[in-house]
């Protein structure tokens, strides 16, 4: 059984990495493929929802393909990640079950699938149009950056996870062949980038509290300036989206807003607390998940009466 480490008092403690099974190797893939984050990739959604095309089926498949290539580019991402970040992880108490640092899943698997899933989502885009494919060549370069260096440069970390998030809008938007609203643009980049910075607040929390080790990034971060960060782009949210609603083709939108508030607030909390590091324990709030299907409801209302 091979063995990995991390530091503890001076000392070396040594982690188990378990051998591969034939039997746990799909389940190591899958498992590497992070199915729960496909929940970021709904965002390629949002056209579909602010266009009102609910009842064109025809829409509905353009959709569900772009949201297939997105899952697909986020896991071919997912992956390079774990096999840049394996020697890491398997020093981190929680990284370290990962399939790749734990063993069960071969570097050269992970590489190959990444690449397989890389081109199926570049193809399947193509399809899309040509726009559609740029985007999400886009979206694998600035991946494929962050990766490699941008999540280790502090301020373009959060700037390369929102711009990730705006492409996913655009995307989405863009495969249906509807115009995006600037505002839902400007909305989905300041709320990108209060997750980027309540991820990093959520890593400072778990850190002082001897939870985990800290990535090195976070050396560059402090509680107090990312508090004030996270409560002015915080305001910066709710006031664009409150323009939005005032500028979109009915006013009855701003109905939406104190759902987006309670959504915001209860966010803010949880990243004060180390639950908000990653997007699996966001959804399994209950607070923050009734605000979202109370804001969708209220949504699919006004669109539908619009």
């Amino acid at each position: 059984m091979g063995r990995g480490a991390r530091a503890q008092n001076g000392h070396a403690i040594a982690y188990p990495v378990a051998r591969v099974e034939t039997g746990t190797r799909a389940r190591a893939l899958v498992e590497a493929l992070r199915p729960r984050q496909w929940s970021k990739n709904l965002l390629l959604f949002a056209g579909l929802v602010f266009a009102g095309e609910f009842g064109d089926l025809g829409q509905w498949g353009r959709a569900l393909a772009a949201f297939a290539a997105y899952c697909a580019a986020s896991s071919a991402a997912y992956l390079v990640n774990d096999v840049r970040d394996a020697a890491d992880d398997r020093r981190h108490p929680v990284k370290r079950r990962r399939p790749v640092a734990a063993g069960t899943l071969t570097p050269t698997v992970a590489l190959v699938t990444a690449a397989v899933l890389a081109v199926a989502a570049l193809a399947v885009t193509a399809a899309l149009g040509p726009a559609s494919a740029l985007l999400l060549l886009a979206f694998l370069v600035l991946q494929g950056a962050y990766t490699l260096a941008l999540k280790r440069v502090v301020v373009l970390d959060v700037l390369s996870i929102a711009a990730l998030f705006v492409i996913r809008a655009a995307a989405g938007a863009e495969a249906i062949d509807v115009r995006i609203s600037p505002w839902l643009l400007v909305c989905t980049a300041l709320l990108a980038t209060l997750l980027a910075l309540g991820k990093r607040r959520a890593e400072l929390a778990l850190v002082e509290a001897g939870g985990t080790p800290g990535r090195d990034v976070l050396g560059a971060y402090r509680p107090a300036p990312l508090d004030r960060a996270i409560g002015a782009v915080l305001a910066a949210c709710i006031v664009a989206y409150a323009a939005y609603g005032a500028t979109w083709e009915s006013a009855w939108m701003l109905l939406t807003l104190p759902f987006v508030v309670a959504g915001l607030w209860r966010y803010s909390r949880l990243v004060r607390t180390g639950r908000a590091e990653e997007p699996e324990t966001l959804l399994s709030d209950p607070v923050l998940l009734g605000s979202v299907a109370l804001w969708v409801v209220a949504c699919g209302a006004v669109v539908a009466v619009a």
